[in-house]
């Protein structure tokens, strides 16, 4: 049983005061003089009763001290942890209110600047106006939707099968690379780093298309935010019964006080605020890691790039 820090002087103490009472009965035993009898019979017996007394005494005050202290470690931690789940709960309740609140105002400005298509055709700068809306409409639309998405995720279950994480990772970049070709953009300089021996990326238990999505966001961040030519890395890693997936970019990188909040709901840094996108991207990803029981981490220098990791339990057999 450990004593508590505050007692162990007093537990030594006990200890040598039990010693020095057994140290004086054997040598005034082996002393032989008669007139010591009564001091070798009494005075050893006392001071080494004495000593366990005060050493037990000692114990159940550091046992006793140590059961309050576990108590209050435990009602502080479920403390915390009503208090995080019920930010939680608030913060679904939010999303869900305001996908409620954005939905119907969005659909009907669209069907709007639908309607103004022919009329608006027939004038340059109504033209112009129209292609404003209609563009920004349909920003709106996807954000609201990536809302939805991002409140329906928190709270609705997850599949739970077998994910090959690499042919995951295989698939992502394949599509990032289409897509870029088929919007007549330069190919990313994209490669790929998937150990092989001596064993493959492991398997994880979860949602293969939530994964994907993860994946494909990180990706597809670090495409956009790299110039063109620049290397975009993608590695995985088995790490002690974690599975990594590393994506490196050669961005402009996140100042370190925006570090902290990169992974927040509509999150966009100062360098971003140029770039199209909803900044709802990282927070997916943040929310698919932990609804696997997972991470993500991110790692930034401002002038040399960027490097998000996803870490997943990985699904030993």
């Amino acid at each position: 049983m450990s004593v508590p820090r505050g007692l162990r002087p007093w537990f030594v103490v006990a200890g040598a005061v039990a010693l020095l009472g057994l140290v004086a009965g054997g040598a005034l035993a082996l002393s032989g003089r008669a007139w010591v009898l009564v001091v070798t019979t009494r005075l050893p017996l006392a001071l080494a009763v004495g000593g366990v007394v005060v050493a037990g005494a000692v114990v159940a005050v550091g046992a006793a001290r140590g059961r309050r202290v576990r108590v209050r470690a435990a009602a502080v931690a479920d403390a915390e942890a009503a208090a995080r789940a019920d930010e939680r709960a608030r913060h679904r309740r939010f999303l869900q209110r305001l996908d409620h609140e954005l939905k119907n105002p969005v659909t009907a400005i669209r069907a709007a600047v639908a309607g103004l298509g022919p009329a608006a055709a027939s004038d340059d700068g109504a033209a112009r106006a129209h292609a404003t809306l209609d563009a920004q409409a349909g920003r709106l639309a996807h954000l609201v939707a990536d809302l939805r998405k991002l409140a329906e995720l928190e709270t609705q279950p997850i599949e739970q099968e077998d994910v090959d994480v690499a042919q995951v990772v295989r698939d992502a970049v394949d599509d990032v690379l289409a897509q870029a070709q088929a919007a007549g953009r330069p190919r990313p300089a994209v490669t790929v780093s998937l150990p092989t021996v001596p064993w493959p990326l492991p398997h994880v238990r979860g949602d293969v298309d939530l994964l994907y999505l993860a994946v494909y966001n990180l990706l597809g961040n670090a495409v956009k935010f790299s110039p063109p030519g620049t290397p975009v890395e993608v590695r995985g890693s088995d790490e002690g019964g974690t599975v990594v997936v590393e994506v490196a970019d050669s961005g402009p990188g996140v100042p370190d006080d925006e570090v902290g909040v990169v992974f927040d709901e509509l999150a966009r840094g100062r360098d971003a605020r140029g770039t199209p996108g909803s900044g709802l991207g990282l927070a997916l990803v943040r929310v698919i890691a932990e609804r696997h029981g997972g991470r993500a981490t991110l790692r930034s220098r401002v002038g040399h790039g960027t490097v998000v990791r996803l870490h997943l339990p990985a699904d030993r057999p």
